[in-house]
């Protein structure tokens, strides 16, 4: 690898690092999205509620004041008691209630399998680039960019099946959150979409070959056929 080609490398690498930091607080937190019903008065216990790809937690806010903010019962920074569960995303022979919804179990199992591939994709992406510091080893920036941005295609993939299981647990008549908004592991996961995408695509481009400055000129300097 050239040293103008390493620098290179090596920048792209510190944004590597941060869209995969990224990427991992978003998938093991629980502050994909919170949830909140219709508060209907004030001195009063409501129950408000965060989740991620793997747990749900409920927490009882005794409301005071309304929201400024006007998202109903929270915000869900205030004290109260709280309590989380794992979802059951792969248990057998019982019927495991996703949201009080069942159908919300669909959502949840490919949202989080697809954040599974992106970090495989991840993995795999890392140990490329580690391995193409070494003598003539440059080509695998190639497979190592296609991991990255596979990585970042699985992650919003990821977040689009979360976006419409939220939307689809709002609009049921089995649920008491009315009211909902995206919180900061959503926000992460986003950044990392972006982040992971430009890295794959800026390692693809230093991979690649470089054209010569003058193709014509390099044509004619080169050294004519013999005959024998």
């Amino acid at each position: 690898m050239f040293e103008e080609q390493a620098t290179k490398v090596k920048i792209t690498s510190v944004v590597i690092v941060v869209g995969m930091s990224a990427m991992l607080a978003a998938v093991v937190t629980d502050h994909w999205a919170v949830l909140s019903p219709r508060v209907d008065k004030l001195n009063a216990t409501c129950q408000a509620a965060h989740f991620g790809l793997w747990r749900l937690c409920k927490k009882n806010i005794f409301m005071v004041e309304e929201d400024p903010q006007g998202k109903g019962c929270g915000p869900i920074g205030l004290p109260g008691a709280k309590n989380c569960s794992y979802f059951k995303h792969f248990t057998s022979g019982e019927e495991a209630e996703v949201f009080e919804v069942k159908t919300q179990k669909e959502y949840n199992i490919s949202a989080a399998a697809i954040a599974i591939f992106s970090l495989f994709f991840m993995i795999l992406g890392t140990l490329c680039v580690i391995f193409s510091f070494g003598k003539g080893r440059d080509y695998l920036l190639r497979p190592a960019g296609m991991f990255f941005a596979f990585a970042g295609l699985c992650i919003i993939i990821s977040v689009e099946v979360m976006r419409q299981s939220v939307r689809r647990m709002i609009d049921s008549d089995e649920t008491i959150w009315i009211e909902y908004y995206y919180s900061w592991s959503f926000t992460c996961a986003c950044a990392s979409f972006t982040l992971l995408i430009l890295s794959g695509v800026a390692l693809l481009l230093i991979s690649m070959p470089h054209m010569p400055r003058n193709p014509w000129e390099t044509c004619m300097d080169a050294e004519p056929d013999t005959l024998d």
